[in-house]
């Protein structure tokens, strides 16, 4: 008899233990967030997912901050002549990825910036366990480029 008359509070309880652990398991990070090493290990590149849903990824580290003159190092292979000052240490290389709905390893309709010939590219992202595969390209992925990325510790 006991346990009918404090029914609506386990009722309560149950309830809110449901919502807090659908809550937390949502709250965990996805696979593709974290900080990767370029393919030739001279830059880590952190990948967030922004409120939208979409990952983006930006330079947090570069082996070699400062150019010649010891001033930190710019974006002089941008076009645009207002962007060729802007540090690489910030820039955002990735955007607006989002996850394929027919492959959880695959994020799609992104782009890429590559500030060696300071040009945006088309790219998709497969993820590989301790790497992820990035393909750049042009119209299509069979005009592109592919590169692998390492997981920092």
């Amino acid at each position: 008899m006991r346990f009918f008359k404090n029914f609506p509070v386990y009722c309560l309880l149950m309830v809110l233990v449901v919502l807090l652990t659908n809550k937390a398991a949502h709250a965990q990070a996805d696979k593709l967030e974290g900080v990767w090493y370029n393919d030739i290990k001279t830059a880590k590149i952190l990948i967030t997912k922004g409120n939208n849903g979409k990952f983006n990824g930006k330079i947090v580290w570069l082996k070699v901050v400062n150019d010649e003159n010891g001033k930190p190092r710019t974006d002089i292979k941008n076009p645009d002549a207002k962007l060729k000052h802007r540090p690489l240490m910030g820039l955002h290389l990735l955007a607006n990825f989002i996850k394929d709905p027919d492959d959880e390893d695959r994020y799609i309709d992104g782009t890429i910036y590559d500030p060696l010939n300071g040009k945006v590219y088309m790219c998709k992202i497969k993820y590989e366990g301790k790497t992820i595969r990035i393909r750049g390209y042009v119209m299509i992925p069979l005009f592109g480029r592919t590169t692998h990325w390492e997981r920092t510790n």
